[in-house]
């Protein structure tokens, strides 16, 4: 299903601080104030020419579902991961006209604190990456960059789970729990939204 509306518009990069990305993101949270232990990687700025260095251009674009369509990304989504968000913004990428992929920043909670993750999806509809940009519970629950890579290549199916094709991160269990969830809950929105055909129905690209 496509988006009962989309708004689309040219994302120029400018500098922002990493919070700016939960209030912008997939998933919507309260801002609380940083605890001392937490940790802020890339700034949104950062992470999306990480996953799309120049000369790709990235287009802001924010779709608005209908109850129908939430419905059926939590179908998606699986048992136990849940999805409220009825406004999604995400990032879509082109290099040459072509598209590269497509951005979305998720925020969640990994014990009492948060975690924001970009999460990329190919256009094949995999994870092509997932960044950690801050993470606010105490380093030593924080997922280590081998575990977090085990993420990429995977689709939507049932090996997408901790103890299943995810290893578990052993003394992290809920930052392992966190991170699946999201590229689920990730993976549900775009097969939802369909950013890719929404783009190129609207003309500019």
């Amino acid at each position: 299903m496509d988006p009962d509306r989309t708004k689309r518009g040219r994302y120029h990069l400018r500098s922002r601080a990493v919070l700016a990305v939960i209030a912008s993101s997939a998933v919507l949270v309260p801002i609380a104030p940083l605890p001392g232990s937490a940790q802020v990687f890339m700034t949104q700025e950062e992470a999306l020419e990480l996953a799309f260095p120049p000369p790709a251009i990235v287009e802001r674009s924010t779709a608005f579902l209908n109850e129908g369509q939430l419905e059926s990304a939590r179908r998606l989504a699986g048992s136990g991961v849940r999805v409220d968000q009825r406004i999604v913004t995400y990032y879509v990428a082109r290099r040459g006209g072509r598209p590269v992929g497509v951005a979305y920043f998720d925020a969640h909670r990994v014990r009492t604190m948060r975690e924001v993750a970009m999460v990329v999806v190919s256009p094949l509809g995999s994870i092509e990456r997932v960044e950690v940009l801050s993470f606010l519970e105490p380093p030593e629950y924080m997922a280590s960059g081998p575990w977090v890579e085990q993420l990429s290549g995977r689709s939507l199916d049932e090996e997408l789970a901790v103890n299943r094709g995810i290893v578990n991160l052993t003394g992290a269990t809920l930052t392992a729990g966190a991170l699946t969830r999201a590229s689920r809950r990730v993976l549900a929105l775009h097969e939802v939204i369909r950013p890719f055909e929404v783009t190129d129905e609207g003309g500019e690209g």
